[in-house]
């Protein structure tokens, strides 16, 4: 039986995680979480002409970050970080802390600078 946070997970995922064009069958994945989760999406205006929006989707002991690059949605699970969050899948990385984030092309190398700086947009009165 499905709880209403798998239910929910499952629908963000599968009308958020991929372009129109590409589903086929929709994807689900569910999630067992220890309690409550969450769903935040963040719009970012970024140093390299983009803006992105990000879905956190926070269920712990799952954290995921739904990210868009070059009109592809990557599904990033959160690792170890030294400070911040720090998201991964295929070959970006997405770190975010406060209200900054970068996002990073891996095979660019260990040090090598962010492929995007970004401020989260924030919307006051």
């Amino acid at each position: 039986m499905k709880t209403p946070l798998a239910a929910a997970l499952a629908l963000c995922l599968s009308l958020c995680a991929l372009p129109a064009a590409a589903v086929e069958a929709p994807l689900i994945l569910s999630l067992g979480a220890a309690g409550n989760a969450e769903r935040n999406v963040v719009r970012y205006e970024c140093e390299d002409g983009v803006e992105r929006v990000v879905t956190y989707i926070n269920a712990a002991p799952n954290f995921l970050a739904l990210v868009s690059i070059e009109e592809q949605t990557f599904v990033m699970a959160a690792g170890l970080a030294a400070s911040g969050v720090r998201y991964a899948a295929g070959q970006y990385a997405w770190w975010s802390a406060g209200p900054e984030a970068d996002l990073y092309d891996l095979t660019e190398g260990e040090d090598a600078a962010p492929i995007a700086h970004c401020f989260e947009i924030t919307e006051t009165p």
